[in-house]
């Protein structure tokens, strides 16, 4: 009776591993599947961290196929990757997930690159057009997610509008109501694009 203890504390033992592994696995194919890019680290580290979770189910006795886990990377990604799932999805071969680092490494520094030529574009783009004007020293113009990007829409908020009828600023000349008053008082039907000679 003795020897059979052990072996009956063993088995118990065993059951609880058993139960934990069962907990582990469904918590990791929870964060495989859901995974997003979280932008913080990149677009490498994301993959191998993915690829790593693949790893730990595999000694759970959990194989996640290589073509699951490119799908599983696929979907992770962040918007801006769209037409790089499209094309993809478009193209006869399938990668495995060392193709698709290098494809997504490549892919991030092209969208790194497009970046940074809009934000060389629209500061270039701000400040020319206005002649007579000189730039303010020290001040430098920063542009936030929500301002408009193109240049004239800049120029608009900057520097207001101007009447070039009675030369005050706050409405545009086909808005002036002096203009309007002038083309009654001269007989002459209102019309806010015609010019007078």
């Amino acid at each position: 009776m003795m020897r059979t203890r052990p072996f009956m504390m063993l088995g118990k033992v065993e059951e609880c591993f058993k139960t934990d592994d069962k907990s582990l696995a469904g918590t990791l194919t929870a964060q495989l599947t859901t995974m997003k890019y979280d932008g913080v680290r990149g677009m490498q580290n994301h993959i191998l961290k993915m690829t790593n979770l693949a790893a730990k189910l595999k000694t759970l006795e959990m194989t996640v196929g290589e073509s699951f886990l490119v799908q599983f990377i696929l979907n992770s990604l962040p918007v801006q990757y769209g037409p790089f799932q499209i094309h993809y999805n478009t193209i006869k071969d399938k990668w495995n997930v060392n193709e698709l680092i290098n494809m997504v490494v490549q892919e991030e520094a092209r969208l790194k690159q497009q970046g940074m030529q809009t934000v060389h574009l629209t500061t270039q783009g701000s400040g020319s057009g206005h002649k007579g004007r000189k730039p303010v020293k020290g001040k430098k113009r920063v542009f936030s997610k929500n301002e408009p990007a193109h240049a004239s829409q800049v120029q608009k908020k900057d520097f207001g509008m101007k009447c070039h009828f009675c030369k005050k600023e706050g409405h545009f000349k086909k808005d002036c109501q002096r203009r309007k008053e002038w083309f009654e008082k001269k007989g002459i039907p209102y019309n806010p694009n015609h010019t007078p000679k």
